[in-house]
């Protein structure tokens, strides 16, 4: 091959390449050398003015016409003018590389590195260099070439600043997120479907074994920063090591809900679910549950989401608490006991008894003594009903002083067992409460065939008021501090 040639390779080479005279570097080489270095590596980096010592040692000889392209610069005489321009700052930290391969004497090198074109442009290139014939004592001749990859590295920070934003976005997101492997699920449900089941949820509830095996084959791949606070969790390590403290008593419905989900295809869904933090604590969660893309077929990577809705439900419960229930004693209110009635009568269950009180002198207590004694008052037999009343039966505050006690299924003599429990309590709380005596009248009644409850309450509030008109009659002579079945129908 001619040298004409060559020359026309080197020249139209899609590749920027260069021809360098390094013999000023050889010098200082030899210098350093004689003065004792060996580990040229450690030398240069104490010093980096010995680094750039070297560069201005280098000699452009030659350099092609795509240099001249990558570079932005008119001519030769050009870009070795501004060569300060072209390497600096990046650069001076490879070059290291490239100066050691030569002072041990390879006569060829590589590294990627940064150049600058004489607009400022950053350029990325690969770089490599390699002694040419017959130079190799003098360094007197190296072709390097200098290939752009800038798009290929911009491409490369790209994805690690992608990378990275996705991991800042996992770790620091204020809801909990688990990456998970339900690949085993997969499977499983395939195998299911490969017998010839179609109904999945029979098939679960012959085989609740199967749902139980589907838990123990998922596998966390990893947790964020809020996974761990909101389970009490003071590591990764020791949450996994605890999963079977968090997920456990009912979470086994929601499951078995979310792989009915998964086997019609549903692969984003949500529910709420109860777990627990390590403290024991119970956590009401909103569960989000979605397949990353490109994993719709094996389920290798799944996101949970839970989004800790505690508070929420605890608002929830305690508004649906003052809904049906009285803040003072504790009792149900007149919206319960009126909503129960009438479904109460909607239903054939009989008898149903109805208990009706109405606390005397709370009007004269108020009066006289203020309403913190009045509300006193009424708190005590709240008290006295709460500890004598449970379900199937209701007590209620249905008015200022007056309660009553719902009774399904309970005959006349229930009833009048429960009016006997609610005098023994009355009189125990008097005990303790002597100086404030509780005083209430008392109604009765029982359901008659075809009686409406509305009719039962009708007869127990008539006698109540019958005992009550009895009691006012003889205040101020006998003071009875007991409830009394005087007036009571049955």
């Amino acid at each position: 091959m001619t040298s004409s040639t060559n020359s026309d390779i080197f020249e139209l080479s899609p590749i920027a390449m260069w021809i360098e005279d390094f013999s000023g570097v050889k010098t200082l080489f030899d210098a350093w050398r004689a003065e004792g270095v060996s580990d040229i590596r450690a030398f240069l980096r104490e010093d980096p003015g010995r680094i750039a010592e070297c560069s201005h040692r280098i000699e452009i000889l030659k350099v092609n016409r795509m240099t001249l392209d990558v570079f932005e610069a008119g001519s030769l005489a050009e870009l070795r003018e501004n060569i300060a321009k072209v390497f600096r700052d990046d650069m001076l930290d490879t070059h290291v590389n490239e100066l050691a391969a030569l002072f041990d004497g390879e006569l060829s090198f590589s590294s990627t590195t940064v150049n600058y074109a004489l607009s400022g442009r950053r350029v990325d290139v690969q770089l490599r260099g390699a002694v040419m014939p017959g130079f190799e004592t003098s360094l007197g001749q190296i072709l390097l070439t200098t290939e752009d990859i800038t798009e290929r590295e911009n491409a490369r920070r790209a994805e690690i600043e992608q990378r990275r934003y996705a991991e800042g976005v996992f770790e620091h997101s204020p809801v909990s997120l688990w990456i998970e492997d339900f690949s085993r699920i997969t499977m499983l449900l395939e195998d299911v479907r490969d017998r010839g089941i179609v109904d999945f949820r029979t098939f679960m509830d012959v085989h609740p074994e199967f749902v139980r095996q589907c838990m123990s084959e998922i596998r966390v791949i990893d947790v964020n920063q809020a996974t761990l606070d909101l389970f009490c969790a003071p590591d990764r390590m020791m949450l996994l090591k605890r999963l079977p403290d968090i997920f456990r008593d009912e979470m086994q419905r929601p499951f078995r809900e979310q792989l009915m989900e998964l086997w019609n295809g549903n692969l984003f869904h949500h529910r709420e679910v109860v777990n627990y933090a390590l403290d024991g604590s119970e956590r009401h969660i909103l569960l989000h549950f979605s397949v990353f893309p490109g994993h719709e077929n094996d389920w290798a990577q799944v996101q949970v989401a839970l989004a800790d809705i505690t508070a929420r439900k605890k608002a929830e419960a305690y508004l649906e608490y003052l809904g049906k229930h009285d803040v003072l004693t504790k009792l149900y209110n007149r919206a319960f006991y009126a909503e129960e009635i009438n479904r109460l009568d909607r239903k054939s269950l009989r008898p149903i008894s109805v208990i009706v009180f109405d606390l005397n002198g709370l009007k004269e207590a108020n009066d006289q003594l203020g309403h913190e004694a009045g509300d006193a008052l009424l708190r005590r037999f709240g008290e006295i009903l709460n500890g004598a009343v449970s379900q199937p039966n209701y007590a209620a505050r249905i008015g200022g002083d007056e309660f009553a006690v719902l009774m399904p299924g309970a005959d006349a003599k229930a009833a009048a067992s429960m009016v006997d429990t609610i005098n023994e309590l009355l009189k125990i709380n008097n005990q303790f409460y002597s100086s404030a005596p509780l005083k209430a009248s008392c109604g009765m009644a029982t359901s008659q065939d075809g009686e409406t409850v509305e009719s039962v309450v009708k007869r127990a509030d008539m006698l109540m008021y019958e005992q009550k008109r009895a009691y006012y009659e003889e205040s101020g002579s006998e003071k009875r501090t007991s409830i009394t079945r005087k007036a009571t129908s049955y």
